[in-house]
């Protein structure tokens, strides 16, 4: 594994200060990540270019159940951790339950907060709390033509799962 698995943000923000003191640029990307895809991959990769630590944080099982439906993550949050933290330019994985990341934001602070290309950089919930701390958004990945949900929808045989 290349990253390091820290499932408190709390803890992670506190052991993120000496990064932030030496200059270090954070990024953030978060969600559900249940069901890992290509376009997972591409927005992460992408997102690791823009700085020098990428935090990725994971919806719990329950903030999934509660966003996605019943039945949902299939992935349960231990594992999705454990994929995420082998991939490269991702430098630390976390959770969080709640159900929008702002508490989230305003824990770590992120230089650069990452959303996929279904946003617009105006569109982003937590837009404000970024900005508030000086730092900015960046849509980044490929275009979204990959979803989990979809994936899961082709494996069940429901069509295309548009």
């Amino acid at each position: 594994m290349t990253a390091e698995i820290v499932p408190d943000y709390e803890v992670l923000a506190r052991r993120l200060e000496s990064a932030r003191a030496a200059g270090r640029t954070i990024g953030l990307a978060n969600g559900c990540f249940d069901v890992l895809h290509v376009g997972h991959v591409r927005l992460l990769r992408e997102a690791h270019e823009h700085c020098d630590l990428l935090v990725v944080a994971l919806n719990t099982d329950e903030s999934v159940r509660a966003n996605k439906g019943e039945g949902r993550p299939y992935v349960p949050l231990e594992e999705r951790m454990e994929v995420l933290a082998a991939l490269d330019g991702v430098r630390f994985v976390t959770s969080f339950d709640e159900p929008t990341a702002h508490a989230l934001i305003e824990a770590l602070r992120p230089d650069v907060h990452v959303k996929g290309t279904d946003w617009e950089a105006a569109d982003v919930p937590e837009r404000d709390a970024v900005e508030k701390h000086g730092g900015r958004i960046l849509i980044a990945g490929d275009p979204k033509t990959h979803s989990s949900t979809a994936l899961i929808a082709r494996m069940r045989g429901e069509g295309d799962g548009a």
